[in-house]
């Protein structure tokens, strides 16, 4: 029986907005961490992996509910997968390195193992599967990312990171494969058959970069981070321009990208879907400007000892207004206000200044949020029968109804 999310008590109103994701089903029953799944296209069937060592397919019966019609066991637990509908072909990286290749028959109830890839000395955390030409493309705790033939089996190429690959994402026309690691770093390979070269290493992030998302229309990756905040790389551009967006309260964990609304949906742990409007302008946040003193009293930071002795005055903190990037002391930054515009979806911090002239502006939301009921930690997205999939610690998948959202 379908229900419909009611919101947490918060102390804030995000989750005011009268249109909400209605939550159709719940799949239950596994008996140790879900660590991917997806929405299988055509089909009213899920695929999940899981810590227990198993690939389950659940499909939809006459009841409502979801049942597995297949519950292979693996070697090791089962960490990440890629699904090809065309050829109904199935990946799944392993905790032990190892990628698995099966076809999925066409009722969904036989999985028929293709081959095997020795790909990774330690846990793959990304599969991914570029049909036009062929390659195995997996990221892994190894600090490896690796490709590999399928039509040979064949490792093709390979790159050594300096710390553990969290997440991954291929550009299939221009043959970019975009890895994000542990230490908060993107690196942008060049691949080709005869191995793979560094584009470029894009820095922003102070955490890990969990997930990350490849919008091949718009030409945009999207990166969710530990941080809590998720980064707007405009590739396509090619001018460096960034934008970031907080909406989180906790880690950013998994991301999709609907193209035909141009909405980016982030999730993590923080039990929180976040629907962004990515056809909004924006404005790229300032830098923060480094100064001995603040920028509007003048008052000596702590680390300015000759302004120190000068004034007189015991050094205070510098803050940072986030609307024009001035240097401030926490007297001349007392008030807090929203900037959608700039992707602040919550209060900040900004001068006086700049919160005077904000105040009297038009600031509407270009986000909204709604509370999933549990801390996700995978996603997925259907996107032409408006289904969105979310993966919890709780070792639940949730099947959300977005009707109500994208009632066009």
């Amino acid at each position: 029986m379908a229900a419909e999310i009611k919101p947490a008590p918060r102390s804030n109103d995000r989750f005011a907005s009268g249109k909400k994701p209605e939550l159709l089903n719940k799949l239950e029953g596994c008996n140790d961490d879900v660590n991917a799944a997806l929405l299988i296209p055509g089909e009213e069937g899920v695929i999940s992996v899981c810590d227990d060592k198993t690939i389950r397919v659940w499909l939809r019966r006459d009841s409502g509910q979801y049942w597995p019609s297949i519950c292979q066991y693996m070697p090791s637990g089962c960490t990440s997968l890629c699904y090809t509908p065309e050829t109904r072909t199935l990946f799944i990286g392993q905790e032990n390195g190892t990628i698995s290749q099966f076809t999925l028959s066409d009722d969904c109830n036989r999985l028929t193992p293709i081959r095997e890839y020795l790909a990774h000395q330690a846990r793959i955390t990304n599969v991914h599967f570029a049909k036009h030409t062929g390659w195995i493309l997996s990221a892994g705790r190894d600090k490896f990312f690796a490709y590999h033939s399928t039509e040979t089996g064949e490792r093709l190429g390979c790159f050594t990171f300096e710390a553990m690959c969290t997440s991954m994402q291929y550009d299939a026309l221009s043959k970019y494969a975009f890895v994000g690691d542990y230490s908060g770093q993107i690196t942008m390979l060049k691949l080709s058959a005869t191995g793979a070269t560094v584009v470029t290493t894009m820095k922003g992030h102070a955490g890990s970069v969990r997930a990350l998302y490849w919008a091949e229309g718009p030409q945009l990756l999207f990166s969710g981070s530990y941080d809590q905040t998720v980064i707007v790389w405009d590739v396509g551009g090619k001018r460096g321009t960034t934008y970031e967006l907080h909406g989180h309260n906790n880690k950013v964990s998994a991301l999709v990208y609907a193209s035909n609304t141009q909405q980016l949906v982030s999730a993590g742990e923080d039990s929180v879907i976040v629907f962004w409007e990515m056809n909004a302008m924006r404005k790229v946040a300032p830098e923060w400007v480094e100064s001995d003193t603040c920028q509007l009293c003048t008052r000596a930071f702590f680390w300015n000892l000759r302004a120190m002795i000068d004034q007189k005055q015991i050094g205070i903190r510098q803050h940072h207004c986030r609307y024009c990037g001035k240097a401030v002391c926490d007297k001349c930054s007392t008030n807090r206000i929203n900037i959608p515009i700039m992707g602040f979806e919550f209060d900040v911090r900004v001068c006086e200044g700049c919160f005077q002239r904000l105040k009297s502006e038009e600031r509407p939301s270009l986000a909204t949020f709604h509370d999933a009921k549990h801390s996700i930690v995978a996603m997925d997205l259907d996107e032409p029968r408006k289904r969105l999939l979310t993966v919890g610690q709780d070792r639940i998948i949730k099947i959300w109804d977005l009707s109500s959202i994208w009632t066009a």
